[in-house]
């Protein structure tokens, strides 16, 4: 069975109730009158929660501490078939914090309480080395920028060597650009940082929106053309991906929203679980693609990051996926 190894954080979620799901919920009568929602949430590890429903084997790398919100984490990653066999327990430290914010047109403002937090920690741990020879053993290793981002410049090196000794045994390398400048010294580091990550991936996940902030004013054309990986999915503005692999280039439209957009939290992290599951499955990118948008443009009609299972679409059958030759 191919697995896949999400490398990432996940932070405490609060976001002002709206009656919707929020893996491992509950709620918090705040100072001002309104009513807020306590969950679990972060780009990489929505991707996985997906990915596990999605029936893919999906463990996920993080630290995390000794406290009571970690062991609510650890229970809830586990009732959705999240591996974590790789997450590191810090005694004494805590998971970030994350607010929401939410106008009405459902798009999002960040609020983060993240420097002290457990996961930053990940590369420089006794148990690390353990952790970075173990990604050898999975057909493919996802994480995105934000995860590059909580990591110091050794810790990245640390980071990409260990990927770079996965690939020669047949790991596969997934980047999700998930740009958020406010993680990032300045955008000259993210720049040299994106440019490590792009020669290295075998697949890349992105969008104007996080190259626009990078590089204002270019093109599409002049985008894509930056990036060398062989297998680049690229999301426009609009409802609209283009493919570029070995051969080929596709642009793939998504289908008409037939529900209103209620929050588009995790619509690119639920777009990328579904593209890798189909990719995993045997599928072509432009099958993969179709998949990545039907479930985003599910995912977005819901409140917070996981939509509730029962609104998962049905299972589609694919050919039968060989480990570490399915996305190949």
């Amino acid at each position: 069975m191919a697995s896949v190894a999400c490398i990432g954080e996940c932070m405490v979620e609060l976001r002002q109730a709206q009656g919707g799901h929020s893996t491992g919920s509950s709620a918090a009568q705040g100072q001002g009158g309104g009513l807020y929602s306590r969950g679990f949430g972060g780009d990489t590890l929505n991707t996985a929660v997906y990915l596990a429903r999605l029936e893919v084997k999906v463990d996920y790398l993080t630290a995390l501490g000794d406290d009571a919100l970690s062991d609510e984490m650890m229970a809830a990653w586990n009732a959705e078939g999240v591996g974590t066999r790789r997450v590191v327990r810090l005694p004494g430290k805590l998971p970030g914090l994350y607010m929401i914010q939410l106008d009405a047109k459902g798009e999002r403002q960040f609020f983060h309480w993240r420097d002290s937090a457990a996961a930053r920690q990940l590369m420089s741990l006794p148990e690390t080395d353990e952790l970075l020879n173990s990604l050898m053993s999975y057909d493919i290793v996802y994480l995105s920028a934000i995860t590059l981002s909580i990591y110091d410049a050794p810790g990245r090196e640390r980071l990409f060597a260990a990927i770079k000794r996965a690939r020669l045994l047949g790991t596969r390398f997934v980047f999700d650009t998930n740009f958020r400048a406010r993680g990032w010294p300045d955008r000259d580091v993210a720049r040299e940082v994106f440019a490590t990550a792009f020669a290295a991936a075998d697949i890349v996940l992105t969008s104007t929106e996080d190259l626009l902030a990078l590089y204002p004013g270019e093109s599409h054309e002049q985008l894509m053309a930056r990036i060398p990986s062989p297998e680049l999915v690229f999301r426009l503005a609009e409802p609209v991906s283009l493919l570029r692999f070995p051969g080929a280039t596709h642009e793939v439209r998504a289908e008409p929203m037939t529900k209103p957009v209620v929050d588009t939290t995790a619509a690119g992290d639920s777009f990328a679980a579904a593209y890798i599951a189909a990719r995993l499955a045997g599928s072509e990118p432009v099958e993969a693609a179709q998949a990545g948008h039907r479930l985003a443009s599910l995912v977005i009609c819901y409140p917070g990051a996981i939509i509730p299972g029962y609104a998962m679409p049905p299972k589609k059958r694919h050919r039968p996926a060989t480990s570490r030759q399915a996305t190949k």
